[in-house]
């Protein structure tokens, strides 16, 4: 799964964050029942997570105006659906998100030149914003540059936005006549990741030493860890490039925060899931009350 709108989540505020908690559900347990979760269901299943059932029909109705939700029944009970599109978009992310790499110095550098009309301007916007969601940092205006690994994965993505018409993307290394891992910190805002990153670790760690006390908690309570930890986390792999070690700085936290957050992974998926199932099964055919609509 992904975040469903661009890295920019990195500075999501509070009203923001019911969004964040749909996507992370829909992302987590949707799809794997067909793409659809009553009302009922979903309001249940955010107030585990200390939503109000007005913030979540509020965030429900931003997410469909935006065309990654669509209102439809089931079984007589009202719910959402995700669209093509957010089909699409977590599918793209799940790989980024859970499936990290990192680069390597041999494997050169992907640069992307480009260029669009004034007349353009949506499409400029368009296509700086899916450039940074890829993990690309800048160096000159309409240069953009990320570790060459992510070729296919840009390619994809710059097609699938009928992009690739403005683009020219090139394979590089770097010559002259600076030092790479101080020119990084100038192409890509890696203090501000290393906050993230900090903040990731301060949140989550008391979570992971409360779970590994073995003060085993109900599952409800796992899915709630779980729901709000990988909201948390699911920016970051679109922030970070996936720089190679040796151009990173020596007290990088990103490595730490990437094994903290898979240890709790490891340790609240299959309960979370047990509690999220058994929630969405239970209000199958169940008709939503109307305040909740």
């Amino acid at each position: 799964m992904t975040t469903l709108s661009s890295a920019t989540e990195a500075s999501e505020s509070r009203s923001t964050r019911p969004r964040a908690f749909i996507v992370t559900i829909y992302g987590l347990y949707a799809r794997e029942v067909g793409g659809w979760i009553s009302v009922s269901a979903l309001i249940q299943l955010m107030g585990q997570l200390e939503v109000d059932a007005p913030s979540v029909r509020s965030a429900i109705s931003r997410l469909k105006r935006r065309g990654l939700l669509e209102a439809r029944k089931a079984n007589g009970s009202a719910g959402y659906g995700l669209s093509q599109q957010a089909r699409e978009i977590l599918d793209e992310g799940d790989q980024r998100i859970f499936g990290r790499r990192r680069a390597e110095l041999a494997d050169g550098w992907l640069l992307a030149v480009f260029s669009v009309p004034e007349a353009q301007r949506q499409q400029r916007h368009l296509l700086r914003s899916r450039l940074s969601w890829l993990g690309f940092g800048v160096t000159a205006s309409g240069v953009w540059i990320a570790p060459h690994y992510l070729y296919e994965e840009t390619r994809e993505v710059l097609e699938r936005h009928d992009l690739s018409g403005y683009v020219d993307l090139f394979r590089a290394d770097y010559l002259a006549f600076g030092d790479v891992s101080e020119l990084v910190a100038q192409w890509w805002d890696l203090e501000g990741l290393q906050r993230l990153y900090d903040e990731f670790l301060s949140s989550f760690f008391p979570v992971r030493d409360r779970w590994r006390q073995g003060g085993a908690g109900s599952d409800a309570e796992a899915f709630g860890d779980y729901a709000r930890v990988l909201t948390e986390w699911r920016r970051l792999p679109f922030l970070d490039p996936g720089l190679a070690p040796e151009l990173l700085p020596p007290d990088w936290h990103g490595a730490r925060a990437a094994a903290l957050f898979d240890e709790l992974r490891e340790r609240l998926t299959e309960r979370a899931h047990r509690f999220a199932s058994s929630v969405i099964e239970e209000h199958k055919g169940r008709p939503a009350a109307a305040d909740q609509l």
